[in-house]
C-alpha cells in the first residue's frame, strides 16, 4: 500500500477507522473516508490531524458521488453498509437500496475509473441467511461475482470478505455487557450454548489486505477463527472484573442463529486452505445452462465451517484473548482505579 491512494466507504465506522489506522501506517499517499456523515467525519478529521486523510461527503445510492469520490483512486474497501439486523428487518427495501444498489454503484464505479482492487465487506449472515440483512448482503456477494464474470485478471479485481462476530466493533456484544457489569446490571443472555466466533478488529484488517494481495475475480475470503459459547464469555468478563453481576436468559431473538456460519460445504468443496484463511473461488457456471441442470458435484464436504466446529476456547482462553484488546485493557484500568 506503499504512495497508494485508497478509498474507503463507511469509513466513519468501526472496521473503516481501523483500516484507517493501518493504512496510514503503511504509508498511503492518501486515504479517502466516503460516508454520508458529516459530523464523524469532522470527529476524525480533528482527531488525526493528518493531510493524507480526505473527507468525502455522499452516499452509496448516489452513483455520480461514489463515482467522483473514486477518481485517481488505486484500492477500495466497500464497508459502507447498514448492519443492523433490526433495522434491516423493519425496513427491507433501504437495506436492498444501500446493502445491494448501493454496491452495486460502488463496484460499477471502481470500474469505471480503472481501480485496480475492490474488496466488499460481507458477513456470516450471507450464508444461509435467516434475516434481511444477511439476505442483502449474500446478494451483495452475488452482484460482485456477477461483475467479476465480465473482466479479466488484469481489470479491476473484485472480492469479498466474510466476517464473523467482531470484538468490540459497534454493535458486539462485549462493550454492552462490560457496560452492565460496571453498572451492576444483570447480563442479558440470549441463549447459553449460542457460540459467536471471536475475532479482533486488527484481524479483520488482515483479512481485507490478504483479499488485497491475493484475490482472484470473484473470490470469497475467509479467516479461521476460534468461538466459544455466549454464556462463557460472559463468565470471563465477570471474572476479569470480579464482578458476580446475574445471567439473565431472554431466548433467541428474532433474526439470530445458534451459531455463526462463515462458509457452506458447497463452497468448502471449491476453496482453498491456505491455514489461517479460505479462499473460496466463485462459481465458475456460465449462461450454459446445462451446467445447472445436468452436472453437478460428486466430492462435497459433509460439515460447514461455524462457530460450532471451528476451535472452541475454555473461559480461561476467553479471558487470555479478551486481555489482548486494548479497549478491555482500558475498562479495567478505569475500573480499578
Amino acid at each position: 500500500m506503499l504512495n497508494k491512494k485508497i478509498l474507503i466507504t463507511g469509513g466513519t465506522g468501526s472496521f473503516g477507522k481501523t483500516m484507517v489506522d493501518s493504512l496510514l501506517s503503511k504509508g498511503c499517499a492518501e486515504v479517502r473516508v466516503f460516508s454520508r456523515d458529516e459530523t464523524k467525519q469532522e470527529h476524525m478529521r480533528i482527531n488525526y490531524n493528518d493531510d493524507r486523510l480526505k473527507f468525502y461527503i455522499g452516499d452509496v445510492r448516489d452513483y455520480a458521488s461514489i463515482k467522483s469520490a473514486m477518481k485517481g483512486i488505486d484500492y477500495v474497501f466497500h464497508a459502507g453498509a447498514l448492519k443492523q439486523v433490526p433495522s434491516c428487518e423493519f425496513f427491507p427495501m433501504q437495506a436492498v437500496l444501500t446493502n445491494i444498489q448501493g454496491s452495486d454503484n460502488t463496484i460499477r464505479a471502481a470500474v469505471e475509473n480503472q481501480v485496480k482492487s475492490i474488496v466488499c465487506l460481507s458477513t456470516d449472515k450471507a450464508v444461509y441467511p435467516v434475516n434481511a440483512m444477511g439476505m442483502s448482503k449474500a446478494m451483495m456477494e452475488k452482484v460482485a461475482q456477477s461483475h467479476a464474470r465480465n473482466l479479466d485478471q488484469d481489470e479491476t479485481v473484485i472480492s469479498c470478505v466474510r466476517y464473523g462476530n467482531v470484538m468490540y466493533s459497534r454493535g458486539s456484544v462485549i462493550p454492552l455487557f462490560i457496560k452492565c457489569i460496571k453498572e451492576g446490571t444483570p447480563l442479558t443472555i440470549t441463549a447459553p450454548q449460542m457460540t459467536r466466533y471471536l475475532m479482533s478488529l486488527p484481524q479483520s484488517v488482515d483479512l481485507v489486505n490478504y483479499a488485497f494481495e491475493h484475490a482472484i475475480q470473484g473470490d470469497i475470503f475467509i479467516q479461521k477463527a476460534p468461538a466459544c459459547t455466549v454464556s462463557d464469555l460472559a463468565t470471563a468478563l465477570c471474572e476479569l472484573f470480579n464482578s458476580d453481576v446475574e445471567q439473565q436468559m431472554i431466548g433467541v431473538r428474532h433474526g439470530e442463529k445458534m451459531y455463526e456460519a462463515l462458509a457452506s460445504a458447497e463452497e468448502l468443496s471449491r476453496s482453498i486452505d491456505h491455514g489461517d484463511y479460505y479462499q473460496i473461488s466463485m462459481d465458475s457456471r456460465d449462461l450454459n445452462y446445462k451446467k445447472y441442470f445436468s452436472e453437478g458435484d460428486i466430492d462435497i464436504p459433509n460439515e460447514d465451517y461455524t462457530s460450532d466446529n471451528t476451535n472452541q476456547l475454555n473461559i480461561a482462553e476467553v479471558k487470555e484473548l479478551l486481555l489482548t484488546l486494548p479497549e478491555v485493557q482500558e475498562e479495567l484500568a478505569s475500573h480499578t482505579s
